[in-house]
């Protein structure tokens, strides 16, 4: 098989695939309540300062809508809470609670171990390169 079909195959594999395992190991005991999409919205919140729903909806790609269903469910769980801001009554900002803290470490550490299983077995400059390839089809997919 040539380079250009076994890059193609691992590929799709990925594609088809990570989604299915990253859920499998993440949405499991203590997280069982939640799905991905949680877990992705609980990524873009961080364990950082409070963030407000516009720019949270900015990071997840879905309307401040659609994002408000899910944060309702969030915070009914205990894994996120909204608070008033200080120098804006109206605004609404939204922090992790410590179950959130708990779910975005176990994310975090996932992703951690994702990257650390693609450089294994790689020098510092095939990393490089490898991280030029994943840059290229990031910008192949802004384009289509």
């Amino acid at each position: 098989m040539d380079s250009y079909s076994q890059l193609n195959e691992v590929l799709v594999h990925l594609f088809n695939h990570t989604l299915k395992i990253e859920e499998e190991s993440l949405i499991q005991d203590e997280f069982k309540d939640i799905s991905m999409n949680d877990m992705h919205i609980i990524e873009a919140i961080g364990d950082g300062e409070a963030k407000n729903m516009s720019s949270i909806a900015r990071l997840v790609g879905v309307t401040v809508g659609t994002l408000t269903i899910a944060m309702n469910n969030l915070v009914k769980k205990g894994y996120v809470v909204r608070t008033r801001s200080e120098k804006d009554r109206r605004v609404v900002l939204i922090s992790l609670d410590e179950k959130g803290r708990r779910a975005y470490k176990r994310h975090a550490q996932f992703h951690m171990e994702m990257v650390r299983a693609m450089r294994q077995g790689l020098d510092e400059e095939q990393c490089q390169v490898l991280t030029q390839a994943m840059r290229n089809l990031r910008d192949y997919f802004k384009t289509v």
